[in-house]
C-alpha cells in the first residue's frame, strides 16, 4: 500500500506511530523514500521500510517518541554511512554524529540521569535506549 496520497500527503494510517507523532517533513520524507524503494525494489516491504528510514535519518533524528530535523543533512550513524548490507551498529535514530554537546542537550531534554559524566557514546546509548523506551510507551 502506498505510504503517500495523491496530492503527494503522507498517510496518517501508513505511517509507524513515532512518524505520527512527528512533523508533516518527517512524514513526507519516509513516506515519498518507502514509495520510491517499493517500486524500485518489485514490492520488496522490508527493503523499502531500511530505505525510508536511511532517508528520514538524514534529515531528522529521534528524540523521545518522535522525529525533529536535525541541524546538519547527513548520515545519523556509521551504518548510515556505510549503507545497505553494512553490518556496523545502528544508533537508532540517534544522530551519533552529532557534537558531544547536542547529545548532551538531547540528553537533558530527555531527564537522562549521570548523563554530566557520560562520554560521547554512552550519551547516545542512554538517549537510543529512552527513546524506545518513550516509544513502547506510547503504544499502549
Amino acid at each position: 500500500m502506498p505510504k503517500t496520497t495523491r496530492s503527494g500527503a503522507a498517510r496518517q494510517s501508513e505511517l509507524p506511530s513515532t512518524l505520527q507523532r512527528s512533523d508533516e517533513l518527517a512524514q513526507r520524507t519516509f513516506a515519498h523514500a518507502y514509495d520510491a524503494a517499493i517500486e524500485q525494489y518489485d514490492g520488496d516491504e522490508e527493503r523499502a521500510h531500511l530505505v525510508a528510514f536511511a532517508a528520514l535519518k538524514h534529515s531528522h533524528e529521534k528524540v523521545g517518541d518522535s522525529w525533529r530535523p536535525k541541524v546538519e543533512y547527513g548520515p545519523s550513524d556509521q551504518h548510515a554511512e556505510e549503507g545497505y548490507g553494512s553490518d556496523a551498529p545502528t544508533a537508532g535514530g540517534v544522530d551519533a554524529n552529532a557534537s558531544k554537546a547536542h547529545l548532551y542537550d538531547v540528553a537533558t531534554e530527555l531527564g537522562i540521569a549521570g548523563r554530566s559524566r557520560m562520554r560521547k557514546e554512552e550519551l547516545v546509548v542512554a538517549i537510543a535506549q529512552e527513546n524506545d523506551r518513550r516509544s513502547r510507551e506510547a503504544l499502549r
